[in-house]
């Protein structure tokens, strides 16, 4: 899989081919093939490790009772330490999104990946809301919809001008996002000097 994010990175999804895949990661282009039917293949069993990944996170945060504020903020503090840590990852994504559009099966493969993300993270939303006795006042979907088109707005500003986006910004992003959905469903804000 490494190996496979190396090459897309340098060479595109459109420019990469199986047999450097192979060549970078030391097997045979017949050993690639026998565990993919594509490189299109390939590359989505990548991007389906990556979203797990992202999700146990996003399932440990939700799964606390903390405040629901702070949990944005760790969130959101979570996807800029991956965008320093491994800003591949998000050129990838943003390469992915690309070939997408130029290439219908990949499209409706690529989409029915986010979606399932975009799900189960409206799940764990409705869930705390739930926990929390909070009515939503914007569907738990709707949000995730937001939240996701926030942290891909914020990765692509970070890729393109990382000095411009501190290390905070997308924490406080969310933190007032939040806030503001706290106040429409009518939860009073925090106490002062909580944390």
């Amino acid at each position: 899989m490494d190996a496979a994010a190396a090459v897309a990175v340098r060479r595109g999804i459109a420019g990469a081919s199986v047999d450097e895949v192979a060549e970078q990661a030391g097997f045979t282009k017949g050993a690639v093939y026998a565990n993919f039917a594509s490189k299109e293949e390939l590359f989505l069993a990548m991007l389906d490790a990556h979203f797990d990944s992202r999700l146990a996170e996003l399932d440990r945060i939700l799964a606390t009772d903390a405040d629901p504020d702070d949990q944005a903020r760790e969130a959101a503090e979570g996807l800029m330490r991956r965008l320093a840590d491994e800003p591949e990852w998000h050129r990838l994504f943003f390469e992915f999104s690309v070939h997408a559009a130029r290439n219908e099966s990949f499209r409706v493969q690529l989409v029915e990946r986010y979606r399932g993300l975009r799900e189960r993270l409206a799940k764990l939303l409705a869930s705390r809301a739930e926990r929390l006795g909070i009515e939503p006042v914007v569907p738990p979907a709707e949000v995730a919809a937001m939240a996701f088109a926030m942290a891909n707005g914020m990765a692509l500003e970070r890729l393109l001008e990382p000095e411009a986006v501190p290390d905070d910004l997308f924490g406080e992003m969310m933190a007032t996002f939040f806030t503001g959905l706290r106040a429409r469903a009518g939860v009073p804000p925090r106490p002062a000097g909580r944390t």
